[in-house]
């Protein structure tokens, strides 16, 4: 199994907007993003930091994603 990767609030974003997510508002330093069936997620877009283990555990399994595949969407 791959290392879980270690990206910032706009790298993550840009990987999941590949897949069909899109911003669809932005309150403070989070970003909502849809996707065309219904999926919700909040993204926390601080200045070069990156997003914690467990958090991005919490987005990768409300996207439906794997490790791999954010590896590969990050690429």
């Amino acid at each position: 199994m791959a290392k879980l990767p270690n990206p910032t609030g706009e790298e993550l974003i840009a990987a999941l907007q590949k897949i069909g997510f899109y911003v669809v508002r932005q309150k403070g330093s989070h970003v909502r993003m849809r996707h065309e069936d219904n999926r919700v997620i909040s993204i926390p877009v601080h200045a070069r930091k990156t997003i914690g283990k467990g958090l991005l555990l919490k987005i990768l399994r409300d996207a439906d994603l794997t490790k791999d595949e954010l590896i590969t969407l990050l690429e």
